[in-house]
C-alpha cells in the first residue's frame, strides 16, 4: 500500500490582467503585447489566410452569389472532411470508394522508396489503419520527397484505387502531393521501430500519433461517450461538479492545496517568510483567495448529493485529485463494454494482438456472464480458505488489496465480474450508511479482472444523527459540512451513488498495464511535464 503524501500546494493565479485579452487566432501572441508585436503577428495572420484562401479551390457560383446577397454576414455551412476512417472503416474496407477523388491529410508514417513507384503510409488519427499512397516521379509535388519522412505532416490528393498489395483492399493513387510541416527524421522521437511504454511518457505531446495511444485515445472517447449516452437514455441529469472545495470528500487528508498566498513574482519564488501566519505559527488562510483552506477535490460524489435530493436521479463527469504518493499501475459495466467491442473494433483487434491476447474473450464474458455477489465477511473467509499466500495479511477489517480483489474475480471465480458488499464501517468514508449490524456499511465495489475494484458505491446516512455521530467519531470538522448536514435536515431521503475511476475502466478495456498510459498527460509524483 502507498503511503500517503503530505498535502501539496497548487499556486492559484491571482487575476492581474492588465491590457487586451488574447485572442483566439493569435496563438502565439503575449499576453500584454505591444503594438509592434501586434502588428507582426497580425501581418502574419494575414499572410496565413492569403496563402490558404488562394491554395483552397474557388467557391460554386451559387455559393458567391449566396454570400453576396448576405453581405457577407452569413455563416458558410459547416464541411466536413472526408477521413481514412470514412473509407477503410466499412465491412467492404474502402472497395466502394474505388474510382472516387480522394484527399486525405494526416501524417507520414512510413515512405518506402522503390524504382518508379513511392509508398506513403499516411494517417489522420480517424482509425487504426493507415491511407496507403502511392506516387511516381510523374506525380505533382514530387520533387518534396526528400522531405516526406516519419513525422511530417501532407495534404496528397488522387483517386481511390483496388490495392495489388495484401495488406489493404485499396489505396490511393497520388495526383497531387504538398508538404504542410517537415520533420526532420534524425530528430524526431517516434520511429517505425517498436519503442517502450516508459519512453513514450516522455514525449507524452507525440505519443498520440504510434498506433497504441491513438487506439487508446479512440478507445477512451468511446467510453466517455458511452457514459454521458447511458445516463442520458435513462433520464439522468448531468451535474458539473465544483474542482475546487473547503472538504474532504472521503476523510483521508490525500489532498492538493489551493492557495494564492504564494507568489512566483520574486526570483525562485516566494520565501516561506512571506507567507502571512497567525500568532501561533500557522498559516493565516484569512489572507487566502477564499478566506480559508481550499483543495482540489477527491471527489463530486457530496455535490451530486445536493443535485439528487432536489432533480432526484443525476451523475457527474469531471476530473478529481488525490495527493496519494502512489506509483502503482492502477489507482453500467455491460453496456459501456459492449459499446466499445461494437463501436471500436480495429482497435480493440489491435489490443487483442499487440497487448494482451484474449482481451475480447475477457470482454464478452463480462458481458454474457452473471455477476457475483458476494458480502464482505465472505469474501474474507474465502481468501483466508485459499491457503495461498498473499503479500498484503488477510483478516476481517482490513481493506482488500487489488492481489486479493485480483484473486476473487480471476481466479475464485474464473475471471466473472464480483460485486463485494457489507465492508466495515472503520475502512469506508464517513457518509456511507450503517447496517444494522453496526459494524458494516451499506457499501459495495465492484471488481473485474486485471484492474481489481473498477466501482465503488454506497447507500448514503439520510439519518442526520447517524452522520452527525460518525463525523464527530472520525474528529472531521461538522462546520466544514454544514451544507451536507443541511440535506438531511431538510426533505432527506434515502439515496444511494456510486463512482467510478475512468482511468481504470480505460485500462480495463484496452489490456494496458500501467494507468498512466491511458490518459494523455498523466500527473504522478515527481513528474508534472507537459
Amino acid at each position: 500500500m502507498a503511503a500517503a503524501a503530505a498535502p501539496r500546494l497548487l499556486r492559484l493565479a491571482p487575476r492581474r490582467l492588465q491590457g487586451p485579452p488574447r485572442a483566439c487566432p493569435f496563438a502565439a501572441l503575449p499576453l500584454h503585447p505591444t503594438p509592434a508585436r501586434l502588428a507582426a503577428t497580425t501581418s502574419r495572420w494575414r499572410r496565413f489566410c492569403a496563402a490558404a484562401q488562394a491554395s483552397a479551390p474557388p467557391p460554386p457560383p451559387a455559393a458567391t452569389a449566396a454570400a453576396a446577397a448576405a453581405s457577407g454576414e452569413a455563416v458558410g455551412e459547416f464541411r466536413r472532411r472526408t477521413r481514412v476512417a470514412d473509407v477503410k472503416g466499412g465491412e467492404d474496407e474502402g472497395a466502394a470508394w474505388v474510382g472516387k477523388q480522394l484527399a486525405v491529410r494526416g501524417w507520414v508514417r512510413t515512405c518506402r522508396a522503390q524504382r518508379t513507384v513511392t509508398f506513403v503510409e499516411v494517417n489522420d488519427g480517424s482509425c487504426l489503419s493507415n491511407m496507403q499512397c502511392v506516387l511516381t516521379p510523374d506525380t505533382e509535388g514530387y520533387d518534396q520527397i526528400d522531405s516526406i519522412t516519419t513525422g511530417a505532416s501532407v495534404l496528397v490528393e488522387g483517386v481511390i484505387a483496388s490495392s495489388q498489395g495484401g495488406k489493404q483492399k485499396v489505396e490511393l493513387k497520388v495526383s497531387k502531393i504538398s508538404v504542410i510541416g517537415e520533420s526532420d527524421p534524425t530528430s524526431f522521437p517516434i520511429q517505425k521501430k517498436r519503442a517502450s511504454r516508459e519512453f513514450l511518457r516522455t514525449v507524452a505531446h507525440l505519443r498520440p500519433r504510434t498506433n497504441t495511444f491513438g487506439a487508446v485515445a479512440r478507445v477512451r472517447n468511446a467510453l466517455a461517450y458511452a457514459t454521458h449516452k447511458f445516463f442520458q437514455d435513462n433520464g439522468f441529469v448531468w451535474v458539473a461538479s465544483p474542482i475546487i472545495t473547503a472538504s474532504d470528500c472521503e476523510g483521508a487528508g490525500e489532498q492538493f492545496y489551493v492557495t494564492t498566498l504564494i507568489s512566483n513574482s520574486a526570483e525562485g519564488g516566494s520565501l516561506v517568510k512571506d507567507i502571512p501566519s497567525t500568532k501561533d505559527g500557522r498559516v493565516d488562510w484569512s489572507q487566502d483567495f477564499f478566506c480559508k483552506p481550499a483543495f482540489l477535490t477527491v471527489s463530486g460524489q457530496l455535490n451530486g448529493e445536493t443535485y439528487a435530493t432536489a432533480l432526484s436521479d443525476v451523475y457527474t463527469f469531471g476530473p478529481t485529485f488525490r495527493a496519494e504518493n502512489s506509483n502503482t499501475s492502477r489507482h453500467l459495466a455491460e453496456f459501456w463494454v459492449k459499446y466499445v467491442l461494437e463501436n471500436c473494433k480495429e482497435d480493440m483487434d489491435f489490443f487483442n494482438t499487440w497487448i494482451e491476447k484474449g482481451i475480447i474473450d475477457r470482454l464478452n464474458d463480462v458481458v454474457e456472464k452473471n455477476f457475483v455477489h458476494l458480502s464482505y465477511s465472505d469474501a474474507i473467509e474465502l481468501l483466508v480458505g485459499s491457503k495461498k499466500k498473499f503479500e498484503f495479511p488477510v483478516k476481517w477489517g482490513l481493506d482488500l488489496q487489488s492481489e486479493h480483489e485480483r484473486y476473487i474475480t480471476e481466479v475464485a471465480f474464473g475471471g466473472r465480474p464480483v460485486i463485494i458488499r457489507d465492508y466495515p464501517k472503520e475502512i469506508k468514508a464517513f457518509y456511507m450508511r450503517e447496517n444494522d449490524d453496526g459494524k458494516t456499511v451499506a457499501a459495495m465495489d465492484l471488481l473485474v479482472p486485471r484492474v481489481g475494484e473498477l466501482i465503488g458505491g454506497s447507500q448514503r446516512e439520510e439519518r442526520l444523527d447517524y452522520l452527525e455521530a460518525r463525523l464527530d467519531e472520525l474528529n472531521l470538522n461538522k462546520d466544514s459540512y454544514w451544507w451536507y448536514l443541511d440535506l438531511r435536515r431538510y426533505g432527506s431521503v434515502p439515496h444511494a451513488g456510486f463512482g467510478l475511476g475512468f482511468e481504470r475502466l480505460v485500462q480495463f478495456a484496452t489490456g494496458m498495464d500501467n494507468i498512466r498510459d491511458t490518459i494523455p498527460f498523466p500527473r504522478v509524483p515527481g513528474s508534472a511535464e507537459f
